[in-house]
C-alpha cells in the first residue's frame, strides 16, 4: 500500500506572550483552533500580497485513480 504524501509540514514558531493572547483571543472570537487562526492569517497576509500560486491542488486532484 503507498503511504499518501502529507501536503503539510510542521514547524515551531515563537511568539511574545501578549501576541499568543492577542491570537488566541481573535481566533476564539472566529470559532478557530489557535493553528487554524495561525494558518488563515498566513494564508490571507500571502493572498493579499500576491505570494500564493495561480493554481492550487485541492484534495481532489491529490487523489489517484
Amino acid at each position: 500500500m503507498a503511504k499518501k504524501a502529507n501536503s503539510t509540514k510542521s514547524f515551531i514558531l515563537r511568539v511574545d506572550a501578549d501576541t499568543m493572547d492577542a491570537i488566541e483571543k481573535w481566533a476564539a472570537d472566529v470559532f478557530r483552533s489557535i493553528n487554524g487562526q495561525l494558518q488563515w492569517i498566513i494564508t490571507d497576509s500571502l493572498r493579499r500580497n500576491r505570494r500564493l500560486p495561480k493554481h492550487r491542488k485541492t484534495s481532489d486532484e491529490d487523489k489517484e485513480v
